[in-house]
């Protein structure tokens, strides 16, 4: 029997049976998770946002312009419904579910920091802090993983059946840095309407899928996830496909507020634990290809000028390129959205079942 906030009407209303099943409780998650986003969003646009507008970022087309005093910080309600929706639905006697709450919300503490102060003082909080308290809360979780959760600490290699090398504690380091890279990479892709979060879309759906497939003791084996961990995957992924889609309600072109560090550097973090819960790091090299190119496109904009005073691109991340190239800013987002979702599918069909 599953304890969480919702055991009452359980044992009282509904049949009980029916919440041992994976599907049942994630596809309540994501209905769930969808209603109190488009009604906690509209209420948070309409009231609270008054005090959360920014400027647009300094490194960005003129067109951006037209953005100026956007609400932003919509990430609180993107955590707000995750939060419910998890109380909800998720197994709360599982560890997997506190370390992905304590996830979501270290990193989004750090973003909402770092928006909060762009608010008021024109500027984020500096980089070397902002860094600091990335990698300490990453490594927070990379310990709760190994010594909570009971994650294995083995590398899981695509298209390679008996490749399945230990790290031992070496582990927590890689974890570590998972996390904090993929957070900033999705922080990185958040420079259009609709762009990061319909990018993050095709991911959390297929770790959500892998959950659901390692919801079963044999498949759950093959794909070397403990297989408490395993169901509340699936649940904890429906959580995010829903609240993101109820965040794309309001962020798609024209879009009417965003998400912000807050929201971007939860999502990026969230999406990096279901990877390393499901022990598949290297398949959202693959799926996530699309962050890795933006996080890629800055680093070598910035590396080519520094070394050469030159630009590879127009403007770095590689979205702001295609914009000054004349591509409409609903087009550029359309096309990276297939883009994620072809790599996904592709991602799929690595998936290393032995």
């Amino acid at each position: 029997m599953f304890y969480t906030l919702s055991s009452y009407f359980r044992d009282t209303i509904f049949f009980a049976n029916v919440f041992h099943y994976i599907s049942f409780r994630a596809i309540a998650a994501l209905l769930t998770a969808l209603l109190v986003a488009l009604i906690s969003g509209g209420w948070f646009i309409g009231s609270w946002a008054l005090f959360f507008r920014s400027k647009a970022r300094e490194d960005t087309p003129e067109s951006h312009r037209a953005k100026d005093d956007m609400p932003t910080m919509g990430g609180i309600f993107i955590l707000f419904t995750i939060l419910v929706t998890s109380l909800l639905w998720a197994d709360l006697t599982n560890p997997l579910v506190w370390t992905f709450l304590i996830c979501i919300f270290g990193f989004g503490a750090i973003g909402f920091a770092d928006d909060w102060k762009k608010i008021r003082k024109g500027k984020g909080i500096y980089a070397r802090s902002k860094f600091i308290a990335q990698w300490s809360v990453a490594a927070l979780i990379s310990l709760l993983l190994v010594f909570w959760v009971g994650t294995k600490t083995i590398f899981v290699f695509p298209f390679f059946k008996n490749l399945t090398p230990d790290l031992g504690l070496l582990f927590i380091p890689w974890a570590m840095f998972i996390l904090v890279s993929c957070s900033n990479a999705v922080n990185l892709t958040d420079g259009l309407d609709g762009l990061a979060i319909g990018s993050l879309l095709p991911n959390f759906v297929l770790f959500s899928l892998i959950g659901y497939l390692a919801g079963h003791t044999l498949i759950a084996a093959y794909l070397n996830i403990p297989y408490a961990a395993s169901a509340e995957l699936a649940v904890l992924g429906s959580t995010l496909i829903g609240a993101s889609l109820g965040f794309l309600w309001f962020n798609a072109y024209p879009a009417q507020i965003f998400m912000g560090d807050v929201g971007s550097l939860a999502l990026g973090s969230a999406l990096a634990l279901m990877a390393l819960a499901a022990k598949q790091e290297f398949l959202l090299a693959i799926s996530g290809g699309l962050f890795v190119l933006e996080t890629v496109s800055v680093i070598l904009q910035v590396f080519v000028f520094k070394r050469w005073k030159k630009r590879i691109f127009k403007m770095a991340p590689i979205h702001h390129h295609f914009e000054l190239m004349g591509w409409p800013e609903a087009k550029i987002t359309t096309r990276f959205g297939i883009i994620s979702l072809v790599l996904c599918l592709l991602a799929l069909i690595t998936l290393k079942l032995r």
